[in-house]
């Protein structure tokens, strides 16, 4: 299996980008990881949310394979804990899929077509966090779940 995560824009914060790549190195040794970035939208102070939302949910979907489980990262999501992230993560394995895509969605959130097309919903917490955060959030929830299925020392429950 591999994983994806799509997000709206680029990391803009440069030692939030150096620990997203730490996080990315260290989750290649486990599973093949891509993050893909879709460029920002232009002219968005002349668009409404909704057409914000649309585009961006256009851009979304143009990214994705017949066989891609779509899962948004979004706050009204299933909860996990560490130890049940990676059995889900087990699950997936499990099932045989090709890929899994997460997508971290532009300030407003997803388009009715995204909500449509998603497999599910996770969310990292009942708190808002800067969609640039989540980014290393996402990374790190994954690094942290290979390494409880492996049993390594990096997670202490």
């Amino acid at each position: 299996m591999k994983i994806k995560l799509l997000v709206i824009g680029k990391t803009d914060h440069k030692n939030l980008h150096q620990l997203i790549e730490e996080y990315q190195n260290r989750l290649k040794h486990y599973i093949k990881f891509e993050l893909e970035v879709i460029p920002d939208i232009k002219n968005v102070k002349n668009l409404s949310e909704l057409q914000q939302k649309q585009k961006e949910g256009t851009l979304i979907l143009s990214r994705l394979q017949t066989t891609d489980q779509l899962v948004l990262l979004d706050d009204k999501g299933k909860h996990f804990t560490s130890v049940e992230f990676s059995e889900y993560l087990q699950k997936k394995m499990n099932a045989g899929m090709k890929q899994l895509v997460l997508v971290v969605g532009g300030p407003y959130g997803f388009s009715d077509a995204v909500y449509e097309k998603s497999n599910g919903k996770i969310s990292l917490s009942k708190m808002t966090f800067s969609h640039q955060m989540i980014r290393l959030f996402v990374i790190e929830q994954l690094y942290r779940g290979f390494t409880i299925l492996k049993n390594e020392p990096y997670h202490h429950a």
